[in-house]
């Protein structure tokens, strides 16, 4: 057991005023406080201004409007509510019913994806189950009064907000495990056109660090970016500021957090003795910012710290909540909600917490956090995806692989009962989609035709070609019906499509080919991997690779490592 210092508090207790968050998304009718109108400039220095980096942990419920006594039900479902958002974002458990108009008022919510093509989303899988993708985004804007004073740096008040903490949480189709993978804010990418939905200002395309993403007309060109980087679709966003995750270290009533030697960074403002301290509050967001004090004073040390955060304020709500008070909950549950800036498609309090009920379901063992596997630029200036190791983990995302390692290999589909034959193929009708275009790169045309074509000389002569737009990054067909594995295979065979692009999908009609990004030229699949001749199977994609550091819900002796320079 590692010492545990004293349960410092750190947070404030008083109302505090709300601001906009992004200062781009609208709020509903009738919301509290008035969206701040955005601003010219920008800046991605770091220091007090740029050492920002939320976690993305907030805090969303319900509460009641009237002052009386509450009755034990009233007070069980007000303690939900306020963690509510926790809930979602942690993927931990909640009870209790807890719809409020007066809630979902304080709630912002802005269009999901600002870029051209919007990547489809997965199919379901053979038991119907589908998927999910939820992008986290903290924000460190100041432009409230209350963000002004816990992220400091006036010189950045009223500058457009950047995205310094971008976390991608996947949930499994069977919702057996949940993979959450950062990125570092310096990571230099590909940033695509993104067209601003309130008023109508077009970002081109440009080459730049992620966390600037979000200036593009808010936090859909975020999630245009990473659909673009990963091909990943990503369904939802949930976005949190400062104050967001001050109110919830309360509500848990501390977290706990290691460090293997006494650490203070100034910029920061944190001070912590070596070994195990609860934090609450403000030290919270302190330890959540922290940069230079951990590890070689990167942002990917921060990322790190993150993690460990995030996994122990998981135990602590599987273990339940210190927090009792109902005025407690009923502020918590305000000052949650109001941090909070969401989807469309995720703009209310119940939709939050149907959502916070299927992540619920994922076993603390079984869910992981990671940093995209990554390497410095030449110079140190910026990092960069490490390649092949970072398209390797966005593959598994993309097909629905836990990043700890633990599911199955899937078994091969059976063989088929006979050679196909000219008369066989003649009998397989295969519909063909185009789905090349993606948020940075426009569809091939007539992808669909020229792959029909090519079927029908192979002898497949119900091939037809389709005019339904798709958009994703793999190449996927599909059935439904465990009577067609034999035509799948024949299709696969004929086009050179792998074992992983052949999906068994409930619901789906017939055999359907949609030719996804990676296949964008060539009548034949592009060759992939394949073993070497010492090799008797092919490698284990179910397997991450070494350079991905995870760390595991279930890990309590984590420590963070201390920068040597910041010890005291």
């Amino acid at each position: 057991m590692r010492p545990v210092k004293g349960d410092t508090v750190g947070s404030t207790g008083a109302p505090r005023q709300h601001g906009t968050g992004t200062g781009m998304p609208r709020q509903r009718a009738g919301a509290r406080g008035t969206p701040d109108g955005p601003a010219a400039g920008a800046s991605g220095a770091d220091g007090a201004s740029g050492n920002s980096g939320m976690a993305a942990a907030g805090g969303g419920g319900a509460s009641s409007a009237s002052g009386g006594p509450r009755r034990p039900r009233k007070r069980r479902v007000l303690r939900w509510a306020a963690l509510t958002v926790s809930v979602l974002i942690l993927g931990t458990a909640g009870a209790g019913y807890l719809y409020i108009d007066g809630l979902n008022d304080n709630i912002r919510d802005d269009a999901l994806h600002l870029g051209d093509n919007k990547l489809d989303g997965p199919k379901p899988n053979a038991a119907g189950q589908t998927p999910l993708n939820i992008l986290l985004l903290g924000s460190d804007s100041r432009n409230s009064a209350e963000n002004l004073r816990l992220g400091g740096s006036r010189p950045d008040q009223g500058r457009p907000p950047l995205a310094d903490v971008q976390m991608l949480l996947h949930l499994s189709a069977d919702r057996s495990s949940m993979s959450v993978l950062s990125i570092p804010r310096d990571t230099k990418v590909t940033i695509p056109t993104c067209t601003d939905p309130h008023d109508g200002t077009v970002y081109q395309e440009r080459v730049n660090k992620i966390n600037t993403s979000l200036q593009n007309g808010g936090p859909g060109c975020t999630v245009a970016t990473w659909e673009e980087l990963t091909g990943i679709p990503v369904d939802h966003f949930v976005m949190v500021d400062f104050a967001g995750v001050v109110s919830m270290a309360d509500a848990v009533g501390g977290v706990p957090v290691c460090v293997d030697d006494n650490v203070h960074d100034p910029k920061s403002g944190l001070r912590l003795e070596a070994g195990e301290t609860v934090i609450r509050g403000e030290q919270a967001l302190q330890w959540l910012r922290t940069r230079h004090g951990f590890e070689d004073g990167s942002d990917l040390g921060r990322a790190k710290a993150q993690h460990m955060y995030m996994n122990a304020m998981v135990r602590q709500l599987k273990a339940g909540t210190k927090l009792s008070n109902p005025g407690q909950l009923r502020r918590l549950a305000e000052e949650a909600t109001k941090a909070l800036t969401v989807d469309e498609g995720l703009g209310s309090v119940g939709k939050l917490y149907d959502l916070a009920t299927e992540l619920r379901q994922v076993p603390t063992g079984r869910i992981t956090m990671a940093t995209i596997p990554w390497v410095y630029s030449p110079g140190g200036t910026y990092v960069l995806p490490k390649e092949g190791d970072a398209q390797e983990v966005f593959s598994m995302i993309r097909h629905d692989i836990a990043l700890d390692g633990q599911d199955e290999k899937p078994s091969p589909e059976p063989t088929p009962t006979q050679e196909p034959t000219d008369t066989d193929a003649a009998t397989i009708a295969v519909r063909v989609l185009n789905g090349t275009g993606t948020a940075a790169q426009t569809a091939v045309s007539g992808r669909a035709s020229t792959i029909a074509d090519s079927l029908r000389e192979a002898g497949f002569t119900q091939a037809a070609a389709g005019t339904e737009p798709r958009s994703q990054w793999d190449t996927v067909l599909t059935y439904g019906d465990t009577a067609d594995r034999d035509a799948v295979r024949a299709v696969a065979d004929a086009l050179g499509l792998p074992e992983r692009a052949v999906q068994h999908s409930a619901g789906a009609t017939g055999l359907t080919l949609v030719i996804g990004a990676d296949w964008r030229e060539g009548a034949t699949y592009p060759a992939t991997d394949t073993p070497a001749e010492d090799e008797t199977t092919p490698p284990d994609d179910t397997q991450p690779p070494e350079s991905l550091d995870g760390l595991n819900g279930k890990d309590t002796n984590a420590c963070m490592t201390v920068n040597p320079s910041a010890t005291w």
